[in-house]
């Protein structure tokens, strides 16, 4: 069929979201890549799987592309003797990254590419070990090395000095390191070395029965857990052939606007303290601890864990609760209105906004900045409204953005994503139809795969689900789950350049990436 401007062999995965996939030969992976970046695709995810004992055989690499036909995802079977692939990083800047945690996870390695720094292997792991390979175990392949120094790119030039800065931090933040090059407070460039937080989530998927595994999901990013649970879900239920109810699909997008209204909270308060407007971060952390309070109460967990499950969620709301919930919108909603205006008029504020960080769209486009970030530089893509699913084909979102890509702007599409989640959520309470929260999932005795995309609070959550089910097996194969920071990490770098050191942690707040969902 047509897809993409290709004749491909693809079958669309039975997803609420327009999701194909196809294999490809060696000599149209670029072809496709190629294609996409010129016609304004996006490269969402990359990673291995070994196949070695399952229907298909072997080691494969896979990517995942955004473009106008949806998601496609493409799967490339690699020689047995050179597990090679050819080179994204030419279409993609943000595939660098990716293939070399491929190449530190599985071992396959992306041709003539000139960066061959490991990624997630720190140089403790056991000498040429694959923790996806299915023919290795960490306790047979041998003795943990010594940790090793990166070997961080070098700024030279007189007045040139560097700042090293982590993997730990003050306070509760995660690791990962920042090698500043600077003359005087002037950054000339940043890099950073990420990977500390590595969990072994890929592989510990592989190990869990898959009606089980949308509790892991859950907490590979513990301020995403409702978006990672909803793509894991989407992808057991699409492979499975459930239809979830429409009530159930009404409550977890009341769930997941209600985890953008947290997040958005505590980003508003942290981005006025990092500006030494402490009053900011006072009134924020108070609204944000009264709306965790009531997701408490009323829906069984502060921060919405373990209520999306296979086939539907666990919590429901009666009409007192849904009362409630409303009036809470309400009051919210008048508040934030109020410190919008404080935010916007106060001089302090805007003089540490305003230019500061800029991303400008051209530069966003180039290096695929996705997400909550990306639409403060122009990027209007949001999947809530590009590729609606239920109950989102019904709510008519309305999309924030910005094109002046410096802090000012992620602050004000942060607060017009806020009110328009109060207005959805008041829509959703109004609009919940009634029926039941979870259907029965019958996983199919075959070899099938899943996919998931839901538009998170920071971006794109794609999750791509491998599953055997010969023999009764009910095997999770492969479960890969990818965060858009992996995208915009390597972005940050380019947004500090120029600025002023003291000005990176406002910046680097108003990106707000995660640690832990880029390190599995």
């Amino acid at each position: 069929m047509q897809i993409y401007g290709f004749s491909l062999d693809c079958e669309r995965l039975p997803a609420p979201l327009p999701i194909w996939r196809a294999t490809v030969r060696a000599e149209t992976w670029q072809v496709i890549a190629r294609a996409l970046s010129e016609n304004g695709g996006r490269l969402l995810a990359l990673w291995g799987s070994d196949r070695t004992e399952g229907a298909a055989g072997g080691l494969v690499i896979s990517a995942a592309y955004s473009g106008r036909d949806g998601l496609l995802w493409i799967d490339l079977p690699l020689a047995e003797r050179a597990a090679t692939y050819p080179d994204l990083l030419p279409f993609f800047p943000c595939a660098g990254r990716l293939q070399r945690a491929a190449a530190d996870l599985l071992g396959v390695v992306a041709e003539g590419v000139c960066d061959r720094r490991p990624w997630l292997d720190h140089g403790a792991w056991p000498e040429n070990y694959r923790p996806l390979r299915r023919d290795q175990s960490p306790r047979a392949a041998g003795p943990h090395r010594e940790v090793t120094d990166y070997a961080f790119v070098r700024v030279e030039g007189d007045g040139v000095h560097e700042i090293p800065v982590g993997p730990v931090h003050a306070g509760i933040i995660e690791p990962g390191h920042f090698r500043f090059s600077v003359v005087g407070e002037k950054v000339q460039r940043l890099e950073q070395r990420l990977g500390y937080k590595h969990k072994g989530i890929e592989k510990r998927f592989t190990e869990l029965s898959p009606l089980q595994a949308h509790r892991l999901a859950g907490r590979i990013s513990g301020d995403s857990t409702v978006a990672y649970t909803w793509a894991y879900c989407m992808a057991l239920e699409s492979l499975a052939g459930c239809q979830i109810a429409a009530r159930a699909s009404w409550l977890r997008a009341l769930l997941l606007e209600r985890e953008r209204v947290a997040n958005h909270l505590g980003d508003l308060g942290a981005l006025g303290n990092d500006a030494a407007f402490a009053f900011g971060l006072a009134q924020f952390s108070r609204l944000r601890e009264d709306w965790l309070r009531l997701s408490r109460d009323a829906l069984g967990h502060r921060l919405l864990m373990d209520l999306v499950v296979p086939g539907g969620v666990t919590a429901d709301v009666d009409q007192a609760t849904a009362a409630r919930l409303a009036d809470q919108c309400d009051r919210i909603e008048r508040e934030v209105r109020e410190l919008h205006q404080v935010y916007d008029e106060h001089p302090g504020l805007q003089d540490r906004f305003l230019t500061t960080g800029r991303v400008s769209p051209d530069l966003a486009a180039r290096l695929g900045l996705t997400g909550l970030a990306g639409r403060a530089s122009g990027q209007a893509a949001d999947l809530r409204s590009d590729w609606p699913w239920p109950p989102y084909d019904q709510l008519d979102v309305k999309v924030a953005t910005q094109h002046n890509g410096d802090v000012a702007a992620r602050v004000s599409v942060r607060f017009d994503e806020l009110l328009e989640s109060l207005r959805l959520i008041r829509v959703l309470l109004s609009g919940l139809p009634e029926g039941p929260t979870r259907s029965e999932l019958r996983l199919p005795n075959k070899v099938a795969f899943g996919a998931g995309w839901v538009e998170g609070w920071r971006g794109e959550i794609f999750v791509a689900l491998e599953y055997d089910g010969q023999q009764g097996a009910n095997c999770i194969r492969r479960c890969h789950c990818h965060d858009p920071s992996w995208q915009n990490w390597p972005v940050l770098e380019h947004a500090v350049m120029g600025n002023i050191v003291p000005d990176f942690p406002l910046i680097n707040k108003s990106f707000n990436l995660s640690y832990s969902g880029h390190d599995l």
